[in-house]
């Protein structure tokens, strides 16, 4: 008897674990680049339209708020129910890895979204004037100006995401989603198999704090620029 199945003797099958890490990383790259991708922008309209903003719109801010405020305040499990008729139609599944890409990103990018409006809205404004006075157009403010200059925070705000998503991912374990959560669902409680439980806890600690860490070199890199 090796090592591991003496500590884990409920486990009967490493390679199943290292299949559901794989099915982890999958939906949290998938999902964590669609999120950016959709919540970049939303972001960027929610700063822009705000009050005393460089295109002030009150009632495009107000339903753009509503509707990130609305999908940030149901619970992610919930969301996964509501959204299958969605993800199906969307994906031609409700299980799986393509079953769990669509509401982890309706559900993480509203997050996002606001996480990319804090960031600009840290962004100095003698920046903004100044490049305002040189005849920039709204486009290359964001372009040139906003974005580089929230760069930092737009990047601790990724890696925010990608933790929280880490999260969603094992959530989504419940309803058949795949990944890690599945496994400790299936084995560690419904089959009250504890090893599975505690192996799984352990790997999403690690991915976890890898997550931070990375996210926190490339932060601490852009902000001593």
């Amino acid at each position: 008897m090796n090592p591991l199945q003496k500590l884990f003797p409920n486990i009967d099958d490493w390679s199943e674990i290292g299949r559901a890490c794989i099915d982890t990383l999958l939906m949290l790259g998938g999902s964590l680049a669609l999120t950016v991708l959709i919540g970049l922008p939303l972001g960027v309209l929610l700063y822009l339209t705000g009050k005393g903003q460089l295109r002030p719109m009150p009632k495009l801010y107000a339903i753009a708020s509503l509707l990130v405020n609305i999908l940030r305040s149901v619970p992610f499990i919930i969301l996964m129910i509501v959204l299958m008729p969605v993800t199906y139609a969307l994906v031609g599944t409700k299980l799986g890895i393509r079953g769990a890409i669509p509401p982890l990103v309706i559900g993480a990018a509203p997050f996002f979204a606001r996480l990319v409006e804090t960031a600009l809205r840290e962004v100095q404004q003698g920046v903004i004037e100044a490049s305002q006075a040189m005849g920039a157009s709204l486009w290359q403010i964001v372009r040139h100006v906003l974005l580089p200059e929230a760069r930092g925070g737009l990047f601790a705000g990724i890696t925010v995401t990608a933790i929280a998503l880490v999260g969603y991912t094992a959530m989504g374990g419940a309803i058949g989603s795949g990944g890690l959560g599945d496994l400790a669902y299936r084995y560690g409680y419904l089959s009250y198999k504890s090893d599975y439980m505690l192996v799984t806890v352990v790997l999403l600690i690690v991915l976890v704090q890898l997550l931070q860490m990375i996210g926190d070199h490339i932060v601490t890199r852009y902000k001593q620029r």
